[in-house]
């Protein structure tokens, strides 16, 4: 109840919209998007998108084939601990910038505004190309397992039906996003729970149904690559390098926290809660994942036996240790998690092409822009990330290429705002925000990641994903280009530019 000294909650929750649509402006930002979304709402949807039970199951192959169980019991943990350093740098800037934008406006005002266009252009690719991978993957674990179910006979189809597939789900997750940040919310809130509780059936079920509980499998390596590991990886002599290759699989699970920034400005107290969104939505996949792909390892009759079986390995080990009314009861929560997944996913794109957009980053700005008056979404930019996914789905149809061609782009634009804070800390940037390092910590934390990306950009290069070096090679070009021949003088970047890089950036409380 109201009394004389206590606000009441209307009140408290009118203060905290004004302090979030105050920080905003200072950074030349009206509050257009539908500010809804909890501390929870926002962990939910980094943690929907990394959801475990999608890359973790549709890329075990890439893991298991590389170097047998080693890959779930040291591998897995390696590349986790890898992603929560770039979430640690990713979490302070965001703290200290807020925006819709996130890594590209990181990136501009710590760097210069064309270090933020470039890596605006490299998230938006590497968002559009893992939301892709997902669909693809929602649909080939929808006709391989719930199909059947339905009479459908996954021998029959061809790579149309993909497409037309892929375009079903992509088109019905457009209308969700399109109807309001409240309905994904509801969805993503939901998905948090759900990919819980199938992680922990999936794990339960599959320690229980294991033939043995061989824990030594989990540290042993043994090169599988080539024939011996379905013809995942090409054959190597280098047992090394394959436990590099095998990274691919927990760095591409582990990828989109970054949406907990891109709905910043959809987000009550963001300086406070969209720091926290990140780091548990990547320390939670990773335990909670640890913990899942172990159990499948130990529930694979012979480790050898699973990785012949390649690209099928998960769908094969489902059908030797879980095949009755359980078993299928976990493919419909693991299909349903997929494809809220992939609704995420959009969200986060097209959050960032808005915010990209509202600066005139791309063609058709005035249009990307625009929300909606009724519904408060970014509606052109929601429908346009859902064509450029269709159109990337088609010209690159094989999932590890979509695979590697995300992360490498996604990890790039993840590390360029750590390395612009790296050289602007304590100089151009002085004004941190609730959630902070310290200088030392953050400076040897940024070498880390940097380093492990230019590895990360040569892992996902390798055959078969020769796709993805051209497509990287492309980009770059293009980018380069357009920079030199116009844009560097066109392109404005974001409002704050005009602004003394010393007073900009939000107290440290």
């Amino acid at each position: 109840m109201e009394n004389g000294t206590t606000k009441s909650d209307s009140e408290r929750r009118a203060s905290t919209e004004l302090d979030d649509a105050s920080q905003l402006r200072s950074m030349g930002y009206a509050q257009e998007l539908l500010r809804r979304m909890s501390g929870f709402s926002n962990f939910a949807i980094s943690f929907s998108i990394i959801c475990i039970v999608a890359g973790g199951i549709t890329s075990l192959q890439l893991g298991i084939s590389a170097v047998g169980g080693a890959a779930a019991g040291v591998v897995w943990p390696v590349g986790v601990v890898f992603c929560f350093l770039v979430a640690l740098c990713m979490a302070q800037i965001a703290s200290a910038f807020p925006t819709a934008g996130g890594l590209y406006h990181w990136s501009s005002i710590l760097g210069g505004k064309g270090w933020g266009w470039a890596a605006a252009w490299f998230n938006l690719g590497g968002l559009i190309f893992v939301t892709a991978a997902v669909n693809v993957g929602t649909y080939q674990l929808f006709i391989s397992f719930i199909g059947p179910m339905l009479g459908l006979d996954p021998a029959r189809l061809t790579v149309l039906h993909q497409a037309v597939g892929v375009l079903l789900i992509t088109a019905s997750q457009g209308v969700l996003n399109h109807f309001g940040i409240r309905l994904t919310t509801l969805l993503t809130d939901f998905s948090g729970y759900l990919i819980f509780a199938v992680a922990a059936a999936l794990t339960i079920g599959m320690f229980a149904a294991a033939p043995t509980h061989d824990f030594g499998r989990l540290f042993t390596f043994t090169n599988l690559s080539g024939d011996s590991g379905g013809g995942v990886w090409p054959a190597r002599n280098s047992t090394f390098v394959m436990v590099l290759l095998g990274l691919m699989w927990p760095i591409y699970t582990i990828t989109g926290y970054d949406a907990s920034a891109h709905t910043s400005e959809e987000t009550v107290q963001a300086a406070h809660n969209v720091p926290r969104g990140i780091l548990r939505s990547v320390y939670l996949s990773g335990i909670f994942g640890w913990f899942m792909v172990s159990a499948i390892v130990l529930a694979m009759p012979s480790v050898p036996e699973a990785a012949r079986h390649g690209e099928t390995v998960f769908g094969w080990l489902m059908q030797q240790v879980l095949p009755g009314t359980f078993g299928q009861v976990l493919w419909v929560g693991i299909v349903l998690a997929n494809y809220i997944c992939g609704l995420a996913c959009i969200t986060s794109t097209s959050r960032m092409t808005y915010a990209f957009a509202r600066d005139g980053g791309l063609p058709f700005s005035h249009k990307l822009r625009q929300v909606s008056s009724k519904w408060k979404t970014p509606v052109w930019a929601i429908w346009t990330v859902a064509v450029l996914l269709i159109l990337c789905m088609l010209y690159a149809p094989a999932y590890s290429t979509l695979t590697s061609a995300g992360v490498i782009f996604l990890y790039i634009s993840y590390v360029m705002p750590a390395a612009a804070g790296f050289l602007a800390y304590g100089k151009g940037w002085t004004k941190m925000g609730p959630f902070q390092l310290g200088e030392i910590i953050f400076k040897t934390i940024a070498i880390i990641i940097f380093l492990g990306v230019i590895v990360l950009i040569w892992i996902g290069v390798q055959p078969p994903n020769q796709k993805a070096l051209i497509v990287t090679s492309v980009a770059v070009g293009l980018m380069l280009a357009g920079w030199w021949l116009g844009l560097r003088k066109s392109f404005r970047g974001p409002p704050v530019m005009s602004a003394s890089r010393s007073e900009i950036g939000t107290e440290a409380e």
